[in-house]
């Protein structure tokens, strides 16, 4: 029988249907995103048999349990009552607005040590707003930077920032050199990343000031970082680099159009490939690399964005993500904890204080 933990500030030991709950608990916010909460119990389910992730179920006690035993999973996975959800059109403010969310709910089972890495598929800024509140940002990170893998060739490349900050300082995009260089390293096994700088031109003058100021600061000495100039638009999926540093602003405009442009591809070359009887049979005897492709191409494959920065592994899944994506997050949210991803970014950020980063020369 379980003991109700109440999404308040005062939720003190979650316990669970069966097992206890422990650090090595992946959080899961049942009620984030546009097919929760179905598809995220479904996609939790699938990564606890599939993958062996051990999760923890947040939100609404009573619609969870009818979904788990739709799945034969009741018992299997612990609950965490949490009443109030944040909408998918809920913004930055949420944070402070619902301190008994879902997702704060879980932020805080994280800070008190019963998890380790939270997944929600829920609305962008609020995910953003409130993770920064409860888990806090770590020692010498100004702002977190949403991470996402680019599928470049030969190897995938590090996207940062995907729309965590969109008005980013110089500096910030240097700590975000840093953070995208230990998430390389964790996620991509890269030994010695290699950064470029999103902007207008591959010249050390071309951007506007933020970008030309930042170029400046990588260019000198960062420790650990590997930079390797300006990088344009049309780099982003050439694999020309392993890291891409830009603002959330910017970052998050291309990220979006480059999933438009994936969704044209794919939806032309379904057409393409059903436009005759010669045509299907083609993709009849191609079927499995077409499969390999779209799969490649699929956004849910990677698991969403990775909320670096914070003191805590925070997934961001897509807001229409089905189960199979929900489970690659989960699965991702599990390897990073594992793989102490906030550690090292710790100690990468700490090797490079503030005042250890390259200054503007002063005037004579």
């Amino acid at each position: 029988m379980q003991r109700r933990a109440s999404g308040t500030s005062r939720v003190s030991e979650p316990t669970s249907d069966t097992a206890a709950i422990d650090g090595r608990r992946i959080v899961v916010d049942a009620m984030g995103g546009d097919n929760a909460p179905g598809e995220v119990v479904a996609g939790t389910v699938m990564a606890a048999r599939e993958h062996g992730v051990r999760p923890i179920l947040v939100g609404q006690a009573v619609r969870i349990r009818q979904i788990l035993a739709a799945h034969d999973a009741l018992g299997e996975i612990p609950i965490v009552n949490a009443e109030d959800v944040v909408a998918m059109d809920e913004g930055a403010l949420a944070g402070l607005r619902r301190p008994r969310s879902s997702v704060a709910v879980a932020c805080r089972l994280i800070r008190r040590g019963y998890a380790s890495a939270l997944v929600s598929a829920g609305s962008t800024g609020g995910v953003v707003a409130t993770s920064r509140l409860r888990l806090r940002g770590q020692p010498g990170v100004a702002r977190p930077a949403i991470a996402v893998v680019l599928p470049t060739r030969p190897r995938p490349t590090v996207f940062l920032d995907a729309g965590a900050t969109a008005d980013a300082k110089p500096e910030m995009l240097v700590q975000f050199a840093m953070l995208g260089t230990a998430y390389a390293r964790v996620r991509l096994g890269v030994e010695a990343p290699r950064v470029g700088l999103l902007t207008i031109g591959e010249e050390a003058g071309k951007g506007d000031k933020l970008t030309r100021r930042a170029y400046e600061l990588l260019s000198g000495d960062v420790e650990g970082v590997e930079f390797a100039g300006n990088v344009e638009g049309s780099d982003l999926l050439t694999g020309k680099v392993d890291v891409v540093v830009t603002d959330g602003f910017t970052g998050n405009v291309a990220l979006k159009t480059i999933e438009g442009a994936v969704r044209l591809a794919i939806a032309e070359m379904r057409d393409a490939l059903t436009a005759s009887r010669t045509a299907k049979l083609g993709a009849l005897l191609q079927r499995r690399r077409l499969r390999l492709l779209r799969h490649r191409l699929d956004s849910e494959t990677y698991g969403g964005g990775v909320l670096l920065g914070l003191n805590g592994t925070v997934v961001i899944a897509h807001g229409s993500s089905h189960a199979p994506g929900v489970a690659a997050a989960c699965v991702l949210a599990r390897d990073l904890a594992e793989s102490r991803i906030v550690e090292q970014i710790g100690e990468r950020i700490a090797a490079n204080r503030p005042h250890r980063l390259p200054r503007r020369e002063e005037s004579r």
